[in-house]
């Protein structure tokens, strides 16, 4: 079996990439595999970040040797990349997709493949978070060129037959990350970012978004008292003038801890072992890699009762959920994880299993598995 693989890898940063990166080390233990990158991901006036690319002094475990071909906007170039992909006669061709926008350029060329290439497709999700007009017709046109489906959590695979009833799919959750390094001590972990070591310490990561719900946190936080810290790590998509406002205005502000940038590979640990919970307070959600992160490093989660959320944490006790997308409803589950020591512990017990469950390994055979189907 020859799978091509066609997404983002290294040198682009993100959870998009780390996946991918995770996915080709271990498919192409058990299968010939072919990376196929993106020339250009995004154009740069619609990319509100920072940068696309992961910094060259950061630690990368896995850096993939892929060939950089596919401009998603540029129409010559997707011929290009269909050429160089049935050159190499797959059996499989492998894409990623998390929104709209790749839509075009990926439907093209998984409709312009040879007739023995299986097209799947690894859905993040089928409904955006964040609609614009156009995005369902787009979603369709890519979903029909596609043989079958692989979606990380129940909640997508529901968005996936509400459009496509008879799609073909599996269900095979988020594996663990393991590239962020290893566990540190706490009181080592918090001196390295400055925070006291000795309060209870929530932690909110990753991207800055409005459906992730940073400005309900803030206002839960308010309420906490003196032994309570707050540490914000992530890169901003947008404007963060409203949540510096949040902050300033906040009474606790003192105790809040702010790192809004991106966060290498190599300086994740520390703000996960210095923590005590991580507060996941979206207000839609398919899967979070941000949880794999917490699998990771051991670290219990209070999150809200959307979407994937209430399958990947709630049913399997690696967290606590509020029912509301409220900062009342966040406020009370985080002082109800903090009243009893054996709630952390509990968690802590459920991600050691999930840990064991949640294989690379068991990843790749089901999507071979399910590839021997089709």
């Amino acid at each position: 079996m020859k799978t091509a693989i066609l997404s983002c890898f290294h040198p682009y940063r993100g959870g998009i990439a780390q996946f991918n990166n995770s996915l080709f080390s271990e498919l192409s233990n058990k299968v010939d595999t072919i990376p196929v990158n993106f020339k250009k991901q995004y154009p740069r006036l619609l990319f509100p970040g920072t940068s696309q690319y992961v910094d060259p002094q950061d630690r990368e475990t896995v850096s993939i040797d892929a060939p950089a071909l596919l401009d998603t906007v540029n129409p010559f170039s997707w011929r290009s990349t269909a050429a160089f992909i049935r050159k190499q006669k797959p059996d499989l061709l492998l894409m990623r997709y998390w929104m709209p926008f790749f839509a075009p350029s990926l439907g093209w060329i998984a409709g312009h493949m040879d007739a023995s290439c299986k097209r799947i497709a690894i859905l993040d999700n089928v409904i955006p978070h964040e609609r614009r007009i156009g995005d369902d017709r787009l979603t369709r046109y890519f979903l029909k060129r596609c043989d079958g489906f692989i979606t990380l959590c129940d909640a997508v695979r529901d968005d996936l037959l509400s459009i496509c009833p008879d799609a073909r799919y599996i269900v095979s959750p988020h594996p663990i990350y393991s590239n962020f390094g290893e566990n540190i001590e706490r009181r080592e972990a918090a001196a390295s970012i400055g925070i006291n070591p000795d309060k209870k310490t929530l932690l909110f990561f990753g991207l800055i978004r409005e459906y992730k719900g940073l400005d309900i946190l803030i206002e839960a936080f308010a309420s906490l008292p003196e032994d309570y810290q707050l540490v914000i790590a992530g890169e901003c998509y947008g404007d963060f003038t409203r949540y510096r406002k949040l902050i300033n205005a906040n009474p606790r502000k003192e105790d809040i801890h702010l790192f809004p940038r991106f966060i290498a590979d190599s300086e994740v640990a520390p703000f996960f072992c210095a923590a005590d919970v991580c507060v996941l307070p979206y207000r839609s959600a398919t899967q979070s890699g941000i949880s794999s992160i917490c699998y990771q490093f051991g670290l219990p989660m209070v999150t809200t009762s959307v979407g994937g959320l209430v399958e990947t944490i709630g049913a399997t006790g690696t967290g606590i959920l509020a029912e509301e997308t409220t900062p009342e409803a966040i406020l009370d589950k985080i002082k109800l994880f903090f009243s009893d020591p054996q709630i952390g512990a509990n968690c802590r017990e459920a991600i050691a299993r999930e840990k064991k469950r949640l294989s690379w390994e068991t990843f790749c055979d089901n999507l071979i598995n399910f590839h021997n189907t089709l």
